[in-house]
């Protein structure tokens, strides 16, 4: 089956949106969901999860065996941390904490720019919406969508100095 995955830009209106540097209980939380994802690798293997591309591939392992119910919230959120944890290594993105008045979550920014991605619900909104994730395409096409509104902003800038 060919999946289909769109990276899309989304435009929001004003809302009141404070990001800041992580608290200690934040990084104690995301550290807890990374730790359970990091679990199902024996206690000899999990170095292995250093690597982006273990990462990925323990991802899709916890997803093709269904080891996790799309009513566990919580669990499909922390495979959420670890595709960060991806591309946060890929791409040079930092961990931060966006507020609004919907709550306030972990996201990763591209240091240096606007650019924030919400990898915690990634996986699990796909899920719940009984989506089969194949967490190398998804990966992908973020991957490729920050790079290309980078290299548009780089473009139209430069367009705008001329």
């Amino acid at each position: 089956m060919e999946h289909e995955y769109k990276a899309r830009e989304v435009k929001l209106p004003p809302t009141k949106q404070t990001i800041t540097a992580p608290t200690s209980e934040d990084l104690a939380r995301i550290e807890e969901q990374r730790d359970w994802v990091r679990g199902h690798y024996t206690p000899e293997a999990q170095h292995k999860y250093e690597t982006m591309e273990n990462k990925l591939v323990l991802l899709q392992t916890i997803l093709d065996n269904g080891w996790i119910e799309k009513s566990e919230t919580w669990k499909l959120q922390s495979l959420g941390i670890t595709l960060g944890d991806a591309l946060a290594q890929e791409l040079g993105m930092e961990w931060v904490m966006v507020e609004d008045e919907y709550g306030r979550d972990p996201a990763l920014r591209l240091s240096g720019t606007t650019i924030v991605l919400f990898p915690l619900t990634m996986i699990s909104k796909r899920i719940e919406r009984g989506e089969e994730v194949i967490v190398t395409e998804l990966f992908d096409v973020l991957c490729d969508s920050v790079r290309d509104t980078v290299r548009r902003v780089k473009n139209d800038l430069e367009s705008q100095q001329h």
